[in-house]
């Protein structure tokens, strides 16, 4: 991984290089944004591809992705004002809006194929309007097309993303040298979930039930906002000095995302946060609670509730969902767990039938 403040001039008419794609990014809050690009970047690297990543602050990187990736070189954003060239493809994630400088250079190298990469949702309008074009109506670029890539759970989608070794990873992953290496003790029959999430409006209420359990717990949570809101609820609970019996609670450090996708793969339930999470709670095969990003004018109930339709979530699953993302109340806090485990095993066998979200974007630029 290459932190670079200034790029080396070429010629005044370059050509477009084959094999290199540029992904601009702007981190807004808790580097979800971040974490998807550099994911992506990663993968499309691993495919052949070279692959620079624009951004306006690449400093999570440096816990996220420390050991970088190969023929991935990270840019600061102000510093494409600068670069010589275009790739073949450029990628504006998440409604970043590329520096003019970027635009007036794709107006001057038309066959520069430019993606506006979305948001990811189940919601009904995603398969209408994936892969649509959209003329650019204004600044330098003016005249010139973006084409919509929406993620998506459906084959009328642009997919998850998913590494071509990522099954064969997970069948040789070694939990015990893991637990070992994270200062975890052996407690095979205890319970183990992970906690990656904001500020749960069902935490305090899930901890009481949770105390109730009839076999040992162990909470594994998450540096940032998931340990402050474990603590506030502590703190609520009375419980800072002293836990409930069976009741364990490991704080963790910040998580390289390969250490992240381990920490899912050993827990018998994942608690995520935001987009990026979700899709590797998915491809953990163990059930997973999605805390939703929340917004203000509760767009994202009708968010929730679209990707539980397309879970085939059962009912159970369902209000669990609602309770801890403060939609509903709790009827109960009860984990269904060989009920959500068979749901979930189904989800992942429908989507390990779909192409990935790099094949499909690969495919896609070579046709435009």
């Amino acid at each position: 991984m290459t932190f670079s403040t200034t790029l080396s001039s070429t010629s005044s008419t370059p050509t477009l290089p084959t094999g290199l794609w540029d992904v601009f990014c702007r981190v807004i809050d808790n580097h979800g944004d971040l974490g998807v690009c550099w994911r992506l970047c990663a993968d499309l690297a691993q495919r052949g591809k070279r692959v620079r990543l624009w951004v306006d602050d690449a400093s999570a990187l440096r816990w996220m992705a420390p050991q970088g990736a190969h023929n991935v070189d990270v840019f600061e954003w102000q510093d494409s004002l600068h670069m010589p060239q275009l790739g073949e493809v450029v990628i504006e994630a998440f409604g970043c809006e590329l520096p003019e400088s970027v635009q007036t250079r794709i107006a001057q190298h038309p066959p520069v194929v430019w993606i506006n990469l979305e948001y990811l949702s189940a919601e009904s309008y995603v398969p209408r309007a994936h892969g649509l074009p959209s003329p650019v109506m204004h600044g330098p670029a003016k005249g010139h097309t973006k084409w919509f890539f929406y993620p998506g759970f459906t084959p009328d989608t642009g997919g998850l993303l998913r590494e071509t070794h990522l099954l064969q990873q997970q069948r040789t992953w070694d939990a015990q040298a893991w637990h070992k290496r994270m200062a975890l003790p052996a407690d095979p029959q205890a319970l183990w979930v992970s906690m990656f999430c904001y500020e749960p409006a069902g935490m305090v209420d899930w901890l009481q039930s949770l105390a109730l359990q009839p076999r040992s717990v162990h909470l594994l949570v998450t540096a940032g906002r998931a340990q402050a809101a474990m603590t506030q609820a502590l703190r609520t609970l009375g419980w800072q000095a002293q836990l409930p019996q069976g009741l364990h609670i490991h704080t963790l450090p910040y998580l390289s995302q390969v250490e992240f996708d381990h920490l899912l793969w050993r827990c018998d339930l994942n608690f995520v946060r935001g987009e990026d999470s979700l899709v590797r709670a998915l491809w953990a095969h163990r059930p997973c609670i999605w805390h939703i990003y929340p917004q203000d004018d509760h767009a994202h109930h009708a968010k929730l509730d679209a990707y539980l339709d397309w879970l085939q979530a059962p009912q159970s699953l369902r209000s669990f969902h609602h309770a801890w993302n403060g939609i509903a109340p709790a009827e109960n806090w009860d984990m269904h767990l060989q009920e959500w485990a068979s749901c979930f095993a189904s989800t992942r066998a429908r989507l390990l039938e779909q192409d990935s979200l790099s094949d499909q974007l690969l495919a896609f630029c070579a046709s435009k």
